[in-house]
């Protein structure tokens, strides 16, 4: 996908480790030379398990999070029980297939912590679904996988994998323009025998702007 072609884009990490998935993006929101908000959501918690995060087309991020949102909670109505982080992210996949021909205009981060463990899923716009350690999406990704890549260890801790993943993003805002204006973290983590999810926002100084 070129995000130069449609003038959108986003700095969007997630960082898997041992017990625990931190997602995160930051705010900026554009359309070619034109900054439309400094303040738009691209990390959405959809359970106390699951998260998403996403770079693209903004519109078709919100409109993603809230189906799946429902999916899931539909699920779990009906079964009783918590869906897994690997079948939601195939849930979307199948989503955004059946969606190829006029696809949904983003890429999307799937992640989360379940009864077999931590996980992170990428996805494209077209439901190609790969499961790693950690990945970058969007126009800044080129720049913050290089943080990713000479930083990372399997065995950090949960704290560790958050203020990574907010220093990929901080640097790849520095060189990105159409990225900036605060970030956004999830933090989902299995701690004494408990699953927890925590948001933060964190605000930062203007970085230069498109154009």
């Amino acid at each position: 996908m070129s995000y130069a072609e449609y003038g959108i884009g986003a700095t969007t990490v997630g960082v898997r480790v041992r017990n625990g998935v931190v997602l995160g993006s930051e705010k900026r929101v554009s359309y070619g030379g034109f900054i439309v908000s400094k303040a738009g959501k691209k990390v959405y918690k959809l359970t106390d398990r699951i998260g998403v995060a996403f770079a693209g087309l903004f519109a078709d991020m919100q409109t993603l999070a809230k189906v799946l949102a429902a999916e899931i909670s539909y699920y779990e109505v009906t079964l009783e029980k918590p869906m897994r982080v690997s079948s939601a992210a195939k849930l979307l996949s199948n989503i955004l297939y059946a969606n190829k021909l006029i696809p949904f205009i983003t890429e999307v981060l799937v992640g989360g912590v379940d009864d077999t463990g931590a996980h992170l899923y990428v996805l494209d716009p077209v439901g190609s679904l790969i499961e790693d350690d950690y990945a970058a999406l969007g126009s800044g990704a080129p720049i913050a996988i290089g943080v990713l890549e000479a930083e990372y260890r399997s065995d950090m801790s949960v704290q560790e994998a958050e203020k990574l993943v907010e220093k990929a993003i901080r640097v790849a805002m520095e060189r990105d323009a159409i990225s900036g204006d605060g970030i956004d973290i999830l933090v989902i983590e299995s701690k004494d025998g408990r699953i927890e999810a925590r948001e933060k926002s964190i605000r930062v100084r203007s970085t230069p702007t498109i154009g």
